[in-house]
């Protein structure tokens, strides 16, 4: 991954169409705090993005990386409660419901946004809407990281599954889906899909939830109870269950197993998130990408955001705020080397440059940005809550064949009304 990124850094601020306003004479070397989650290979991709900021346009920004998940989030609340948040934090844009409304986050100026090339035009309506809150703006998505489908070329050229584009051929059915895979389970001789899901909520619910808005059915959290399409979601997982018949897929098999299986030539299809791309990179296999197939009428795919936030300050300095918004507009612009690392940045003009269509399989999914579908709302759902343990709770007997899906989606739809009788202990 930092291969693939230091490939790319050297050309990030050579787009001069996307400087806008910026400029290094326009610094008053206002030093800035900086918190954020990103570790392993994207955390070595933010902090060259940042250390080339910092010495190209003249800011003095200081990077705090915190663990992910629970102790990030509790330690960015208990900062923000107290007013002495840091000046400009990362968070998932599924999380910011639970945060805003309590006033642990400040709003957005628009005005001071657009002064800096950073406007409701610039992203896909889906991510920009995702950042408002009771109308305000809270968050401005660096990326959008949706759940796609990669595919061996090499199983699918011999398949003969590729169409003329040498791309997976189209598919727009649960039954044509099922065909291809098993056409590339003849050539592996094992599977024609890779999915792991054991013991991992966030695989189970992502896939899930996938197919469940592409049955164009809704989920809403934001009252007493529970509203949910339980046909839909039943159906949902009555799929997954077809696909993990042991032909197609393995009956059970936890997350790298998958990727194992994957990467040795044993499948030709990999359900997965776009963060793995620089692990197929470094394997040598040929491989491609591409968002998800629509298999129930409507496209949608499950995804999440990492999005700038400004945590709670009591008195925030005016000239800072602004460097603030300055420092966030040139990472937005500089997110040519975020999108090396497999996400798409939300910045539109990066995603529709010369330079991003010449990343491959990047442009192959890039569309997936303006299909995403983010966590129902909810003080305890989004990405590094335990929203996805409990569904896995309820649906991975369903999964194993151990419990029928109806039972399933009734347990996990129990289990969220008693969470929704509860105040957030975030904001109440």
């Amino acid at each position: 991954m930092l291969t693939g990124s230091l490939a790319v850094i050297g050309g990030m601020f050579a787009l001069p169409a996307l400087s806008g306003c910026s400029s290094s004479a326009q610094s008053q070397n206002i030093s800035l705090k900086y918190w954020h989650l990103l570790s392993g290979g994207d955390g070595i991709t933010m902090a060259n993005i940042v250390e080339s900021v910092n010495d190209t346009q003249g800011f003095d920004a200081h990077q705090t990386v915190l663990a992910w998940g629970t102790p990030y989030y509790t330690k960015l609340a208990m900062a923000s409660a107290g007013g002495r948040g840091p000046d400009v934090a990362i968070m998932h844009a599924s999380r910011i419901f639970g945060y805003a409304p309590g006033g642990l986050l400040d709003p957005w100026d628009l005005d001071q946004l657009a002064e800096f090339d950073v406007t409701e035009a610039d992203f896909p309506e889906a991510i920009w809407t995702k950042g408002f809150v009771d109308g305000k703006l809270y968050s401005i998505a660096l990326d959008a990281h949706p759940f796609i489908l990669m595919y061996n070329t090499d199983i699918a050229a011999e398949a003969g599954v590729l169409g003329p584009d040498g791309q997976l051929q189209e598919i727009s059915s649960p039954e044509a889906f099922i065909e291809v895979a098993l056409k590339m389970q003849a050539v592996t001789g094992k599977h024609g899909l890779s999915y792991g899901y054991l013991g991992d909520g966030a695989q189970m619910w992502r896939l899930f939830y996938t197919f469940y808005k592409q049955m164009g059915a809704d989920m809403d959290l934001t009252g007493s109870r529970v509203v949910i399409d339980e046909a839909a979601a039943v159906s949902s997982l009555e799929y997954m269950t077809q696909l993990l018949d042991g032909t197609v897929a393995a009956k059970t098999g936890d997350y790298g197993t998958a990727l194992a299986e994957f990467l040795n030539g044993e499948s030709g299809l990999f359900f997965t998130g776009v963060w793995e791309l620089p692990t197929m990179k470094n394997s040598g296999i040929n491989f491609d990408a591409r968002t998800i197939p629509t298999l129930f009428g409507t496209p949608a795919v499950y995804g999440d955001s990492h999005a700038f936030v400004l945590p709670h300050q009591s008195s925030p300095d005016p000239d800072k705020r602004r460097e603030v918004y300055r420092f966030v507009s040139e990472l937005l612009k500089g997110s040519l080397v975020w999108a090396g690392a497999g996400h798409i940045p939300g910045y539109l003009p990066i995603v529709e440059s010369p330079e991003y269509a010449e990343l491959i399989p990047q442009a192959h999914y890039a569309d997936a940005a303006t299909l995403i579908n983010y966590d129902p709302e909810a003080w305890f759902s989004g990405s590094g809550s335990d929203f996805q343990n409990y569904f896995a709770e309820n649906i991975q007997n369903v999964l194993m064949g151990q419990a029928d899906a109806a039972s399933g989606v009734q347990g996990f739809v129990r289990r969220l009304n008693a969470l929704m009788a509860k105040p957030n202990p975030v904001t109440d």
